[in-house]
């Protein structure tokens, strides 16, 4: 969960919070992994003590749950694919500028990642994230290594302190905000239920699981802000926002490090981009599949059922996987329409804001055994985190150019 939810998007964003502020931000990127953790550990907790799927969950509440869910999971989906395709593609185009083109990249990645999900089991696509985790994790740390951090300065930046610059508010929030996922939350309960956690047994180990993935998480920002604050802020180097600061990223390594370094870092690179492909591949195609079952009139699979794959066979899995691959190609092709991009950012931005207050909703009602409800620190967390996105998506609401796409 952790791992898609930390695309070159969120390091980009952090490496540009360092170059930009140093490591005033610092306390920012922590605070928006302890976010995170309430978040996923609600979701979790809602599978484990319920014996019910999150969208299981949604749908007690209304149908207003389930008309979000589906505009949301196609249009997001939609633009996704080829947003995820690209992000993969390129690093190995930047590795490999002689085989294929950026296109032709993103398109090889697609495929690859549609045929390892469609042909593979929960316990397989564990096993090749905890690899590319491990390739994250090592190049990241090194980086920080490399770049020799200031120490005390980093210690200092974990005072929660503002910078001077105007907006620097909303940099804050969106800093903590944009650390590790947004429907990859939702997702977490399918991948516990996968692995074969389903009853409140298990609630400690999960809990342990999502405290360990937030750390690893917290350890990919914090490097990447080291990386910011010493290569770019000391040398005022600026780099641009997207995917391409990264390709930016390499190139300045190469001039400061060597090649080596560069090309260690685009492997990273490479890693980052496509966790988070192969894993909104799998998790958001449980939800999907989830809710194509509901819909049908269908009780959610038990976790027994989840943990045999029953889920992962099923067509509405498999014709998810399908609208995450193809029609995102003719994007590549195409550029992205800009009415759908409009669309997918206020519906990207809604999610998280929904998924908390609707948590809350949830863990505080007679759907969960009293002893699992929700306590005044996970309500407090909770509603945090809902005030938070909600903030985040008014803004991006607000930044839209309706003008042009009315």
């Amino acid at each position: 969960m952790a791992a898609t939810g930390v695309g070159a998007g969120d390091l980009v964003a952090t490496l540009i919070a360092g170059s930009n502020f140093g490591y005033t931000l610092l306390w920012a990127a922590v605070l928006g992994c302890l976010v995170k953790i309430s978040l996923a550990e609600a979701a979790g907790r809602w599978h484990l003590s319920t014996g019910r799927t999150l969208f299981d969950g949604w749908a007690s509440l209304g149908r207003w749950t389930t008309y979000f869910f589906v505009v949301y999971a196609v249009i997001w989906g939609f633009v996704y694919g080829a947003a995820a395709m690209s992000s993969s593609a390129l690093p190995l185009q930047a590795l490999f500028p002689d085989l294929l083109d950026l296109k032709g990249w993103g398109i090889v990645c697609g495929l690859v990642g549609l045929v390892f999900v469609w042909f593979n089991k929960y316990e397989v696509f564990e096993k090749v994230m905890t690899v590319l985790v491990g390739v994250m994790f090592v190049v990241t740390v090194y980086l920080a290594i490399r770049v020799t951090p200031n120490l005390p300065h980093a210690l200092a930046g974990l005072l929660p302190v503002l910078p001077d610059e105007k907006d620097s508010i909303l940099n804050t929030l969106g800093l903590i905000g944009g650390v590790g996922g947004t429907i990859t939350l939702a997702a977490y309960g399918y991948w516990v239920n996968a692995k074969g956690w389903t009853n409140t047994g298990w609630m400690k180990v999960m809990r342990l699981d999502n405290r360990v993935a937030y750390a690893t998480t917290g350890v990919f920002v914090v490097a990447m802000l080291f990386v910011g604050a010493e290569l770019l802020h000391s040398a005022n180097v600026a780099i641009a926002g997207g995917d391409k600061g990264l390709i930016q990223l390499s190139d300045i390594l190469a001039k400061e490090y060597g090649s080596g370094t560069a090309k260690f870092f685009l492997i990273g690179f490479f890693a980052t981009s496509f966790t988070s492909l192969i894993g909104v591949w799998h998790g958001v195609s449980l939800m999907f599949a989830d809710f194509v079952a509901r819909y049908r009139g269908r009780a959610a699979a038990s976790g027994e059922e989840v943990a045999s794959g029953e889920r992962e066979r099923s067509w509405p899995f498999r014709a998810y996987l399908l609208w995450l691959t193809f029609p995102p190609i003719v994007l590549l092709f195409q550029g992205q329409p800009f009415r759908l991009i409009i669309l997918y950012g206020v519906l990207g931005a809604a999610f998280l804001p929904f998924l908390a207050l609707t948590l809350i909703w949830l863990l505080n009602s007679v759907r969960t055994p009293r002893e699992w409800r929700n306590g005044p620190l996970s309500n407090a967390m909770l509603a945090l985190a809902g005030l938070l996105f909600l903030i985040l998506c008014v803004k991006q609401v607000w930044d839209q150019p309706w003008g042009e796409f009315l």
